[in-house]
């Protein structure tokens, strides 16, 4: 288990690293067209727990504008999720900066998703447990669902992948996002513009 982890860990670093400089043209490509269609800032920056619940700046291709309403206030996801960002969204371009939390170790490529800080007090202890490894661009939940599924559902996953965890596993989990990503499966829940807010456990 042990050698696994530190090749899981060698993997990841030298895989994004190197993804990040051949796909470099393309994330700048990528990026002028958030500035020309979407405005800046290019990118969403956000703070995310990670392993053990430290916390870390979370990055995404930007795919929402910020307009608000008469009295200042942001409106709605699906108001201000123009076209453009919907097509980055459904291609899963948008997870592109992630490369560069993975290569800064924040991240895996494989591994729970990494959710709002506010949610930390709404976990029960078992759904906590997600935080026992690094989280990832894409993992157990992701392929079963993304955002179509409950969010019991969804942790119960994040809880199996880690007692369940192998290389293997990460193999298959891999190849089967490439598989999600191109039928675009689960980008976002029913009338929803991605997934409902995880408001606790009510059982």
């Amino acid at each position: 288990m042990l050698f696994g982890t530190i090749l899981k860990w060698i993997f990841d670093r030298v895989a994004a690293v190197t993804a990040l400089v051949i796909l470099s043209p393309f994330i700048l490509g990528v990026a002028i067209l958030v500035r020309v269609k979407i405005g800046s800032p290019i990118f969403f920056t956000q703070a995310r727990p990670g392993k053990n619940g430290r916390i870390f700046n979370f990055y995404k291709f930007r795919t929402m504008t910020d307009a608000k309403d008469k009295e200042g206030q942001l409106l709605p996801d699906e108001d201000r999720l123009l076209p453009f960002g919907e097509w980055l969204r459904s291609s899963s371009l948008d997870e592109l900066p992630q490369l560069l939390n993975v290569a800064k170790g924040d991240m895996s490529f494989i591994g729970p998703r990494p959710l709002m800080v506010r949610y930390l007090k709404l976990y029960s202890p078992q759904q906590a447990r997600r935080h026992e490894v690094l989280p990832g661009i894409t993992g157990l939940a992701q392929i079963n669902g993304r955002n179509n599924i409950s969010w019991e559902d969804k942790f119960e996953f994040d809880v199996k992948y880690i007692d369940n965890w192998s290389l293997w596993l990460d193999f298959k989990i891999l190849l089967l996002t490439v598989w999600k990503v191109i039928k675009k499966d689960g980008i976002s829940k029913e009338g929803f513009a991605t997934a409902e807010e995880f408001k606790g456990n009510y059982k």
